[in-house]
C-alpha cells in the first residue's frame, strides 16, 4: 500500500482533490498518458484516495526521451500547446540526451513557491546576499533560484558559472553572506582562492547552499567544505524534470524534508521491486514524484533514480532524507552495490592527507564491474608515506563498503575539478 507520509496531514485533502482533477484532464491533454493510462487499465476512477495512486503506472526518463523524440518540441506528455509556454528548460543530461521541460506561467508560479519554501527552510532571508555560483541558462537551478530568491526578499549577485575572478570580486565588496552552487563548486571556488593565498573564511559567509548533485550530504565532504569557508552547509534536492527544489534542510537537522506543499506527491519505493517502502529512520529507496497541478509536462510516478537514506523525523513527523547518489550511477562489484560518492567521502575523511578528489576507473560503462575496483585519488599536503595512505583507503573501502579495491595514488590537481557537478567517474583509455 502506498504510504503518503511526506504530505503533510493538514494538505491530504487538498492534494487528492487537486491530483485527483488533475487524473481527470490528463488523458486528454496528453496522448502519452491517454496511452499508457489505456494499457494498465486505469482512468481517473481509479483513484479515490492518495493510497490509489500506487494503482497507476511509473513514468521513466527514458518514456520521456521517446515521446520528445516522436513529437517536437516537448513531446506527447507535455499537456499544452507551445503558446502556453514561457521557459523551457532541460534535464542536464548525465543519463543520456538531455530532455526539455516546459513551464507555463502558472507552473513558473509554484515553482517559485516550493524553491522559496526550500531556501527558506535552508536558512535563506531577505537580509542575505547571496553569491549564486551555479549555471543561469537551461539549468533548473538557475532562473527559478533567481525567482525564488527574490521572492524571499534576498538580494542575488548571479554569477553563473566560469567566472570564478568576478565572484572573488563580489566577495570581496558586495557584503555576501551566502553561497549557493553545487558542492563541487564550494570546495573548487575554495581551490582557487587558496591557490591565490586567500583564506576562503575571510570573506565571512555566513550561509552556504547547496545542491544539484550528491555531497552536501557526505559527512566528510561536507565537514572540509565548512572547515574552508568556516561556514554551515545545508542542502537541497529537487529534480529537473519536476521540480528545481523539492527538499530542503533546515540548519541544525540531520537531513533534508520535504518542501513542495500541494504541488507534488512523494512514494519511496525499492528500486527492484518497485514496491512501496514506508519512510521511517533506516529506511532507504528511490523517489517517485507525481505532479498534482502542473500544466505543462504533468507527470505521474515519476521514476527520478535518486536514491535515498531516511535518517530521521522531523519534529512534526515528517521525514528527514538524505541522497546517497543516484541508481545511474551505482556500480555493482560481485553484488555489492557501491555509490562512487561514498567512495569518495571515504577518501575525504583522510583530508588534508589527501585532497578529497577521486575517480573510479571502469574499464567499460558499468554498472557491473569486475573485482577489485581502480580508484584514483590524490594525495594531499600532509600525505606523509605515500604507499601506506594507499593501503590505509584500500583497506576503508573494503571494510565500509565490503568490496576491493586497489588505490592509484596521484599528484594533487590531477583530477580535473569542476565549477558544475562533479564527474567521479571515468572509462579506463
Amino acid at each position: 500500500m502506498f504510504t503518503p507520509s511526506f504530505v503533510a496531514p493538514q494538505d491530504t485533502e487538498a492534494v487528492t482533490e487537486l491530483l485527483r482533477a488533475q487524473l481527470e484532464e490528463l488523458p486528454g491533454r496528453s496522448p502519452l498518458y491517454a496511452d499508457l493510462f489505456a494499457e494498465h487499465g486505469v482512468t481517473a476512477a481509479t483513484f479515490a484516495t492518495l493510497d490509489d495512486l500506487g494503482k497507476f503506472p511509473f513514468t521513466t526518463k527514458q518514456m520521456l526521451r521517446d515521446s520528445q523524440a516522436a513529437t517536437q518540441p516537448l513531446g506527447r506528455h507535455a499537456g499544452v500547446d507551445m503558446t502556453e509556454v514561457i521557459r523551457v528548460h532541460a534535464s542536464t543530461g548525465t543519463t543520456g540526451r538531455p530532455s526539455w521541460a516546459g513551464v507555463t506561467r502558472r507552473d513558473a508560479e509554484a515553482w517559485t513557491d516550493m524553491v522559496a519554501r526550500a531556501f527558506r527552510t535552508m536558512g535563506a532571508t531577505r537580509e542575505d546576499v547571496v553569491l549564486h555560483g551555479a549555471g543561469l541558462t537551461l539549468f533548473v537551478g538557475g532562473l527559478p533560484i533567481r525567482d525564488a530568491l527574490e521572492r524571499i526578499g534576498a538580494t542575488m549577485v548571479p554569477i553563473g558559472t566560469g567566472a570564478s575572478d568576478k565572484a572573488v570580486l563580489a566577495l570581496e565588496t558586495l557584503g555576501v553572506t551566502a553561497l549557493h552552487s553545487t558542492p563541487s563548486y564550494a570546495r573548487y571556488l575554495a581551490e582557487h582562492l587558496r591557490e591565490r593565498g586567500r583564506d576562503p573564511k575571510e570573506f565571512g559567509l555566513r550561509k552556504i547552499f547547496v545542491g544539484g548533485e550528491p555531497g552536501g550530504g557526505e559527512p566528510a565532504f561536507r565537514r572540509l567544505v565548512e572547515q574552508e569557508w568556516g561556514a554551515p552547509v545545508t542542502e537541497g534536492l529537487g529534480n529537473a524534470d519536476m521540480a528545481p527544489v523539492l527538499f530542503g534542510e533546515a540548519p541544525g537537522t540531520d537531513g533534508m524534508r520535504f518542501t513542495g506543499g500541494r504541488h507534488v506527491v512523494v512514494e519511496l519505493i525499492d528500486p527492484d521491486t518497485e514496491e512501496p517502502v514506508v519512510p521511517e529512520p533506516g529506511a532507504s529507496g528511490e523517489l517517485v514524484y507525481t505532479s498534482v497541478d502542473r500544466e505543462c509536462c504533468p507527470l505521474v510516478r515519476f521514476r527520478t533514480r535518486d536514491r535515498v537514506l531516511v535518517t530521521g523525523l522531523g519534529p512534526d513527523g515528517a521525514p528527514l532524507i538524505r541522497c546517497v547518489g543516484r541508481s545511474d550511477d551505482m556500480l555493482i562489484v560481485l553484488g555489492v552495490n557501491v555509490f562512487p560518492s561514498a567512495i569518495r567521502d571515504l577518501v575525504q575523511t583522510l583530508y588534508p592527507r589527501t585532497t578529497g578528489a577521486v575517480h573510479v576507473v571502469l574499464p567499460s560503462k558499468g554498472p557491473r564491474v569486475e573485482p577489485p575496483l581502480r580508484v584514483e585519488a590524490e594525495w594531499g599536503r600532509e600525505a606523509g608515506d605515500r604507499d601506506q595512505l594507499g593501503r590505509e583507503i584500500e583497506e576503508l573501502i573494503r571494510a565500509r563498503l565490503s568490496v576491493r579495491a586497489v588505490v592509484d595514488l596521484v599528484p594533487p590537481g590531477t583530477i580535473e575539478r569542476s565549477e558544475m557537478k562533479s564527474s567521479l567517474t571515468r572509462l579506463a583509455p
